[in-house]
């Protein structure tokens, strides 16, 4: 009997208009009524999670950051683990050095670089200008998905940071150029204390080793008195590869990646489709 679905955001349970649809939000409120313990596993932080909440009434736990975090429902910390703050500096010198537009996660805030945005639409230009076949309105959108989230606080360097004791969850690096995004996958592949990621086409995001999604599952599961063979999990990314092989049920969102789809017990419908309540009806007979 599963007692707890974990389910990952963006490219899941958030459709193209990074709003959670009609039938997956009843989905969501049908498992909690039956006594089904809810929890989102995402990249996003927690705070950013809350505001995509705010018109729902959704409470639920949140396991943020690629697991570096977990936020009980009433919005209080239950667990952190930050990446040490000499891996960081050494990250985020390299990416400045290369002119990357990155974010830092940190306990109330996601900061970003005053000229990040910037740099980003140089670069847009230059692949567009590279390639013409490539759509720039495609681009735009995916830079604009980026800049939507909630809490931007903004800095001139990463050494504005030397002198504060901010908690680094997690960095994330993003590019449109693919010489860009290998270089910095390779740059840091073999980092001992930090694990790489990537949670979409343009990132690559550090987290240190001891988070993941699959690790604050299996940390959540225990703190609620739950076998993780009574768990369930649903996603479509590599950063959501952790969890998913570690629920006792998993399932691929139709939009995933075939490698994604290869790791998991089954394949859901899409984002789009309403992959998230398709999931949850299928695992407790509920309406479809």
């Amino acid at each position: 009997m599963v007692k707890l679905i974990a389910v990952d955001l963006d490219g899941t349970l958030l459709n193209e208009e990074n709003q959670i649809s009609k039938k997956n939000l009843e989905a969501i409120k049908f498992a909690q009524a039956n006594g089904i313990e809810v929890v989102i596993a995402t990249g996003r932080a927690h705070f950013d999670v809350q505001n995509i909440f705010k018109e729902t009434k959704l409470k639920t736990w949140i396991i943020g950051a690629n697991g570096a975090t977990i936020h009980q429902p009433n919005g209080e910390l239950f667990h952190s683990v930050s990446i040490n703050r000499q891996d960081a500096f050494q990250i985020l010198n390299w990416l400045e050095q290369e002119e990357y537009y990155y974010e830092i996660f940190s306990n109330d805030s996601i900061l970003s670089r005053q000229n990040g945005r910037e740099l980003l639409t140089i670069e847009m230009d230059r692949v567009k200008s590279a390639n013409p076949e490539v759509s720039i309105e495609q681009l735009i959108e995916a830079a604009e998905k980026q800049y939507s989230q909630t809490g931007f606080s903004y800095i001139v360097s990463y050494k504005d940071l030397i002198v504060t004791d901010v908690d680094v969850y997690n960095i994330l690096a993003f590019s449109f150029d693919e010489e860009k995004l290998q270089k910095g996958k390779a740059q840091f592949k073999d980092m001992k204390d930090v694990t790489m990621v990537t949670s979409a086409k343009h990132n690559f995001e550090f987290e240190h080793k001891k988070a993941s999604k699959g690790i604050a599952l299996e940390m959540l599961a225990k703190k609620l008195g739950m076998n993780l063979a009574d768990t369930a999990a649903v996603g479509d990314s590599y950063n959501d590869l952790s969890m998913l092989r570690m629920a006792g049920r998993s399932a691929a969102m139709g939009n995933a990646a075939e490698e994604i789809k290869n790791s998991c017990q089954e394949v859901t419908l899409t984002n789009i489709d309403d992959g998230v309540a398709h999931f949850i009806y299928s695992l407790l007979q509920g309406p479809l």
